[in-house]
């Protein structure tokens, strides 16, 4: 299912971003770049908190498919970079200068197998696979209004 989000900043809070998602709206605000503060999620934030929704969720499915008794499943996210010493590695495109730290939290009568098995399946989700595959953008410039 496609759904079209559209964003826009505009003067005198360009580093506010407006965001239109269907009926719901949101902002993402990095005035802490220029000015110091953190008033809000950054993009950062919003690509973390996409991937431990993606994640829990599909543990979820999967618990139920497989009648397991996961009872709440937790990931705590981290974003860092990550720089390699003098970019030994640029040329190498396995290496990343970002990097996601998930740490699982799985609560639930699970046994220590059905357990190595969901930590598995959590990075299976469809978030992750694409951040780690990456994707094409493609930009267009439509006409002023």
């Amino acid at each position: 299912m496609s759904r079209t989000v559209t964003v826009s900043a505009e003067v005198p809070n360009g580093f506010v971003a407006n965001i239109q998602m269907g009926d719901q709206q949101f902002i993402i605000d990095e005035t802490g770049i220029e000015q110091g503060l953190d008033t809000g999620p950054t993009p950062y934030d919003y690509i973390m908190s996409a991937l431990g929704a993606c994640t829990v969720i599909t543990l979820h499915m999967y618990a139920k498919r497989k009648q397991w008794p996961l009872q709440r499943a937790e990931v705590t996210l981290v974003h860092e970079r990550v720089y390699a010493t003098d970019c030994e590695h640029c040329d190498d495109k396995a290496a990343r200068i970002s990097q996601i730290t998930k740490k699982l939290r799985l609560i639930g009568n699970l046994t220590p197998e059905q357990r190595l098995r969901l930590e598995s399946i959590s990075a299976k989700c469809p978030v992750q696979k694409t951040l780690q595959t990456g994707l094409m953008i493609q930009t267009e410039l439509v006409p002023e209004l």
